[in-house]
């Protein structure tokens, strides 16, 4: 739970986590025919069991109300936001378009994963069948409710798909159910009134963080590029951006890079050396003989 703040960054930083499978429907062979290994598995489905530890969060006490009343009363503001685009001409914010979605069957929707993450601890993954026999609405009703919860910022809903056994060589999965995590959208908390929006940090403590980083970022210039990479690698994403990093000054382009802070141009350097050897590896006449 918490506030919005990374999307599809969130699946990004899991990325040595989890095993992705690209593209839509079944494999084909080159002949057109279905694979015979193959299963329909959505794009961009997560292997089950690979990246829920990092996925789910048990939600604070009294989180899942909060969240809940506050969509409640984005709710109640899509709806004013609608009556003064139609009625008095106001040019609503792409933001504002997407409140203005918001549906009551997405608040119940929303309401019953809600449910789950305080009885399951955040472990949140039902079926759209289960969400729509809970909820007493249509599937194709629950598939649009978590688009819109999804596209405003309530939901983060990851695919996933399963390994099965089967006959014949090779592996075979299949779709299972989302995964779904909850947040509190920073759109939405501008529309809250002041009791609902979460307790500001006091200035002191805002102040002391920000002397922290201004203090690190002075500490990081200081140092070389592989203490700095040493320094940095904490996170599975900070150790991915210091191994691509690493890899640039190490690469071929390496010496491109060390090129351009040299006085000397790299290609006059490759010219004296290639003047000093000749072709069959024995050394050429010096200038002027």
């Amino acid at each position: 739970m918490g506030t919005l703040a990374f999307s599809e960054a969130l699946v990004g930083a899991l990325g040595g986590h989890v095993a992705r499978v690209k593209g839509h429907g079944p494999r084909k062979n080159r002949s057109g025919a279905p694979h015979p290994t193959g299963a329909p598995v959505l794009r961009d489905s997560v292997e089950e069991g690979t990246f829920e530890h990092l996925f789910f969060t048990s939600p604070a006490k009294g989180e899942t109300d909060r969240l809940l009343r506050a969509a409640r009363r984005i709710l109640d503001a899509g709806r004013q936001l609608r009556r003064e685009a139609r009625c008095e001409g106001r040019v609503l914010t792409p933001g504002e378009q997407r409140l203005t979605t918001l549906t009551a069957a997405s608040v119940r929707v929303l309401e019953e994963i809600l449910t789950l993450a305080r009885l399951n601890r955040g472990r949140v993954f039902p079926s759209y069948d289960y969400l729509a026999d809970a909820t007493s609405l249509g599937r194709a009703t629950v598939a649009r409710a978590l688009r819109i919860l999804e596209g405003i910022g309530f939901l983060v809903r990851q695919r996933r798909f399963k390994r099965v056994e089967g006959e014949g060589p090779g592996p075979r999965y299949a779709q299972t159910s989302n995964v779904y995590r909850a947040f509190l959208p920073d759109i939405v908390a501008r529309y809250l009134p002041r009791w609902m929006q979460p307790a500001p940090l006091p200035d002191d403590q805002v102040q002391r963080e920000a002397d922290r980083q201004e203090d690190l970022a002075a500490m990081r210039a200081t140092l070389c590029p592989q203490d700095r990479r040493k320094a940095m690698e904490k996170g599975k994403l900070a150790q991915i951006l210091a191994r691509i990093e690493a890899a640039l000054d190490e690469g071929p382009c390496g010496a491109a890079r060390e090129s351009q802070k040299h006085p000397q141009p790299l290609i006059e350097s490759s010219i004296k050396n290639i003047s000093r050897v000749g072709l069959d590896g024995q050394h050429a006449a010096p200038d002027g003989a």
